[in-house]
């Protein structure tokens, strides 16, 4: 299907607008966002409290991650199709509700096994809203699509920055602290989302829950797709094991994993734009692939030297947040299908690496040593850019702004646009910038 593009952006000397004057519904989303996004780090910094005081081995809590991103991949496949069939803001509410209780239910748990069960909870009310926020900011904020995209990924980095460090000072009272922090918070944003949301009205196109895995018989989306289930191994068994060796406190990790947050953000939102528009989307890929396999082989080589660890791990950052906007976005261009759909099946494979590698390094370890996941993973991050190289043509042609099949992506090469990509790491905006397209060209073109 056509992914043509209707939006209006600015033109050159025009002035942006505020992100700062906006309705208290934007808000409102936009802090649930910050609280969303702190999820992806927040249990770093408890993983090896929550061992030694639920006696539990490495792998075994490692589970947390495991649960949590197996579920959110699976839930990849059918949360546009809720979403297009009950509206925006009832698929929010639902999954705010779910965070609510699940991370509660993950602070009150006395067992391992009961954590990682909750958590996979969380990852499906996370799914739920992280699949429609990015929708409601768009169409509530006031000064149109570029004001909604500056407040989204702000609330992305302050999310990603901020979620270990509040996981750590949290934690330094008790592991069961950032459980609970989450869940308050959550509800907080969940009251001032009914409250403030206005009704939202349902789409006029479904979605259906089989589409994604038919998008998988395109070349190009499988070939990007598989190469970030690997990328994503690299990335989780790093940010899923690598807090056991180190033997910090929790706040000491927090500390830790905020500098690897703050790179992740930086370099995500303004570094990866940048080495894009200078070297291209695919030499700037392998050269932040390699660079990270022979971060992860650093690691590999001296897992128990904390100074070497704490560095390879922070700087890891960079890599992460360059891979993670220009994998995303070239996804989104290549693909010769809606970008919902796209996004639901690069998500779905993705995260399935995601998922499995921090418990598999747990065992590896069980049964090797602590060299051996590291080790692999830097494999893993090598074979991800060897499996993108016999795609460079696509990449190349994806810098034009051209799909796959050698048709042009209107608006691909528009700045405003493709920074809300960056956005869809999270699963959050293809399906937004669609609904917004699609409104947009009604308004300006009711009879079609």
């Amino acid at each position: 299907m056509s992914k043509e593009c209707s939006v209006s952006h600015p033109v050159a000397g025009e002035k942006r607008p505020s992100m700062f004057n906006q309705p208290k519904a934007v808000y409102a989303v936009a802090f649930a966002c910050v609280v969303s996004f702190m999820g992806i780090g927040l249990v770093d910094p408890i993983l090896p409290a929550i061992s030694e005081q639920l006696d539990a081995t490495p792998s075994q809590v490692t589970l947390l991650f495991t649960s949590y991103l197996v579920v959110t991949a699976v839930a990849m496949l059918v949360t546009n199709a809720v979403s297009s069939r009950i509206g925006a803001k009832k698929t929010l509410i639902a999954g705010l509700a779910l965070i609510v209780v699940f991370a509660a239910l993950a602070g009150s748990a006395g067992s391992i096994d009961g954590i990682v069960g909750f958590r996979a909870g969380w990852g499906l009310g996370n799914a739920l809203f992280i699949a429609t926020s990015l929708a409601v900011i768009v169409s509530s904020a006031t000064g149109g699509f570029a004001g909604a995209i500056i407040l989204y990924e702000t609330a992305l980095g302050i999310g990603i920055a901020c979620g270990p460090l509040l996981g750590g000072l949290l934690g330094e009272m008790s592991w069961r602290g950032p459980f609970y922090g989450v869940s308050v918070l959550m509800l907080i944003a969940l009251i001032a989302t009914v409250f403030f949301l206005p009704d939202t009205p349902k789409p006029t196109v479904h979605t259906s829950v089989l589409a994604p895995l038919k998008a998988l018989t395109h070349r190009g989306l499988l070939t990007m797709g598989v190469a970030a289930l690997f990328y994503n191994w690299a990335f989780f068994t790093m940010l899923g094991y690598a807090p056991f060796p180190m033997k910090l406190s929790a706040i000491q990790l927090g500390f830790v994993f905020f500098g690897w947050g703050i790179l992740v953000a930086i370099f995500a939102v303004f570094g990866a734009p940048w080495l894009q528009r200078r070297f291209g989307t695919a030499q700037t890929l392998y050269v932040a692939l390699t660079l990270f396999a022979i971060d992860l082989a650093i690691i590999a080589i001296w897992p128990t030297d904390r100074t070497v660890l704490i560095c390879a791990v922070i700087a890891a950052g960079i890599f992460i947040g360059i891979n993670n906007t220009l994998t995303t976005q070239a996804v989104m261009v290549i693909s010769p299908v809606e970008r919902p759909v796209a996004s639901a099946a690069y998500g779905f494979v993705r995260f399935i690496g995601g998922g499995l590698a921090p418990y598999a390094a747990g065992k590896l370890v069980e049964h090797y040593n602590l060299h051996v996941p590291f080790a692999i993973a830097a494999g893993t991050a090598v074979l991800a850019a060897v499996l993108l190289s016999t795609a460079h043509k696509t990449l190349v042609a994806a810098d034009k702004g051209m799909d796959e099949e050698g048709h042009h992506v209107e608006g691909a090469d528009e700045p405003d646009r493709i920074a809300g990509e960056v956005g869809d790491e999270f699963g959050g905006a293809a399906g937004a910038l669609d609904d917004y397209e699609r409104e947009e060209e009604l308004k300006t073109n009711p009879v079609r």
